[in-house]
């Protein structure tokens, strides 16, 4: 069914049914699944009492991993569009937070939402400028041995990224992803806690467009 025809309700079913796909494969961290790990950034997004398109976004934060570029442009030019260039100038792993972001604008996703997740993987490679004893665990690569390694910014960079209107959100969600890639003990909320604010975030959007 193509995007244009999906209601609200249908397109948010497609974005759980595929956030649901990460319960069968394991984050970076090696200590929760896909699934797990987005839960527990959007929980700790409501603990810390985030407005609902930034909980969205960490919902959503990884979903850039469990989509490849095809479903986002299907006429098939579009994978170097998402490659990473390592430190070496190879390209190299897909830049899922692009990826992601893309995907989720396709369904009609708020732009902030969207901006949010677009922006992990430059946000981890501010943290790891800012505090160069980060450590900052390489992006797998599509094939699962392909990594990157986020290098760090140059002061222009630097200056560019504070100056974000959405600066501090973008940090905090990084951080919040970093605590949920190590946090095991609680059991966060189920998938379907977020499809009522999901399917805001798309009626909203779409009014904004309309």
């Amino acid at each position: 069914m193509s995007t244009t025809t999906m209601t609200p309700e249908q397109r948010v079913s497609k974005v759980f049914e595929i956030l649901q796909t990460g319960n069968r494969k394991e984050h970076v961290s090696g200590k929760v699944t896909q699934l797990d790990h987005a839960l527990r950034v959007a929980q700790l997004a409501m603990n810390d009492d985030a407005d609902e398109e930034t909980v969205l976004a960490g919902l959503t934060i990884d979903i850039g991993h469990l989509v490849s570029p095809s479903m986002v442009n299907a006429d098939g030019v579009y994978y170097f569009t998402y490659q990473l260039i390592d430190q070496a100038g190879n390209r190299s792993a897909i830049d899922h937070g692009r990826l992601g972001a893309d995907y989720l604008r396709q369904l009609g996703f708020s732009s902030k939402t969207c901006e949010l997740v677009e922006s992990d993987v430059m946000t981890r490679r501010y943290l790891s400028t800012v505090n160069p004893q980060n450590f900052v665990p390489p992006l797998t690569g599509p094939v699962g041995h392909i990594t990157y390694q986020p290098s760090s910014l140059s002061p222009i960079e630097m200056r560019d990224f504070e100056k974000d209107p959405l600066f501090k959100q973008k940090v905090q969600i990084r951080k919040w992803s970093d605590t949920a890639a190590n946090t095991t003990e609680v059991k966060p909320p189920v998938l379907d806690t977020y499809r009522d604010m999901a399917t805001r975030n798309l009626l909203m959007s779409m009014k904004t467009l309309y």
